[in-house]
């Protein structure tokens, strides 16, 4: 049985990609279609698999200004020849998902998210926007809404990465969804574990505005903690501007080194509304405790006084609060409890789970033929 595996666009490796990995662990033998693949920033992960790109990718400055096409995307997901596949799994966050499928063929979406800046979180982008873009966001929403509903019937059955981002399908689709939640490699953080705490706390995640990096920054320029930054993003330089003496910027940094980093941590600082949020299951999988907004997917993965603290405002003061009650509290934190939690999200059981969807919705066949759960 042929398998295409659809990914919005190959240019890093971030959260959506480690799924794709997964997916291509179960189907050895899948195709992958993307809009724009970049095989040396991807680090060669893929090359297994004939990735083929839309016209898209051989646009002028398609690897690195992708997103200036994306009005462009939907017509290059439909010019997508997927006649010959009986099986087509995307994984969605753009849009790829509106593709022609073929009669005889199962479309499984893995929905990240609908895209938050044409639907929930608009508004956001919209307030960050600069003077000429928000001169045009307002027909390209209206445009790119109507793409979206339009490629979402192409679509048999979603698939939603949490409770939280089922809401949204719900809201932007009218559809019902199964929840799977993503792969994380917690053997490989759990082995990190013995590493002996030391006097710092960690923000790891890309430095975007809604990802809320800043929160962080002021909340420990005001209390004078020590702050470890790792990753680069647009707003990198801005943070780096505001930030006090006592707050270090790592820029990118191995996955080795991100074991340590976790392991060592008082605790991860989480100030972000998440579709899911992988990081702080890979800082529970190192044994480190989270204190994160009371939003989104951490609701679903950070378990109050067990794993992890909660504060209620996007606000700098209500982070601060969050920490002093941390370290009245720290010592009650047990690794074992941590770990317990985090391998709720193993690789191991998105891999059970995901095959056992797809035998359900789709036939046992799919499996066969060199496509199979290890």
């Amino acid at each position: 049985m042929s398998v295409a595996l659809l990914h919005y666009w190959l240019v890093k490796i971030r959260g959506g990609e480690k799924v794709l990995q997964e997916l291509c662990t179960l189907f050895p033998r899948a195709d992958i279609y993307t809009h724009v693949y970049d095989p040396d920033a991807t680090e060669g992960l893929f090359k297994n698999h004939g990735v083929k790109q839309t016209f898209i990718g051989s646009l002028p400055g398609s690897q690195k200004h992708y997103r200036h096409y994306l009005p462009l995307m939907p017509i290059a997901s439909q010019s997508l020849n997927l006649k010959t596949y009986s099986l087509i799994v995307s994984n969605e966050s753009g849009p790829i998902k509106g593709v022609v499928k073929p009669d005889h063929a199962v479309h499984i979406c893995y929905c990240f998210t609908p895209m938050r800046y044409v639907w929930d979180m608009y508004d956001d982008y919209y307030s960050w926007a600069s003077l000429p873009a928000r001169l045009v966001m307002p027909c390209l929403r209206t445009y790119l809404k109507a793409c979206d509903i339009k490629s979402a019937r192409s679509v048999d059955h979603f698939v939603a990465i949490s409770r939280f981002v089922a809401e949204r399908i719900k809201r932007a689709y009218g559809r019902d969804s199964v929840v799977i939640y993503p792969p994380v490699d917690t053997d490989f953080f759990e082995a990190a574990a013995e590493e002996e705490k030391e006097d710092y706390y960690l923000y790891c995640g890309h430095l975007t505005r809604y990802k809320r990096p800043d929160i962080a920054v002021k909340a420990f320029n005001g209390n004078g903690r020590k702050l470890w930054v790792v990753g680069s993003g647009e707003d990198y330089g801005a943070l780096r501007k505001i930030a006090r003496g006592n707050i270090t910027f790592l820029g990118g940094v191995s996955q080795d080194q991100l074991g340590k980093l976790y392991a060592r941590a008082k605790a991860l600082i989480f100030p972000g509304t998440e579709d899911f949020g992988i990081v702080p299951l890979e800082a529970q999988a190192a044994g480190t405790p989270v204190i994160a907004f009371k939003g989104g997917g951490a609701l679903e993965t950070v378990v109050q006084g067990e794993t992890g603290l909660f504060f209620s405002e996007q606000s700098e003061n209500s982070l601060c609060q969050a920490i002093e009650e941390f370290e009245s509290l720290e010592s009650g934190f047990q690794k074992s409890v941590l770990q317990k939690n985090a391998r709720r999200f193993s690789a191991v059981r998105f891999r059970e789970t995901f095959s056992s969807f797809v035998a359900e919705v789709a036939g046992k066949e799919h499996f066969h033929q060199g496509n199979h759960v290890p």
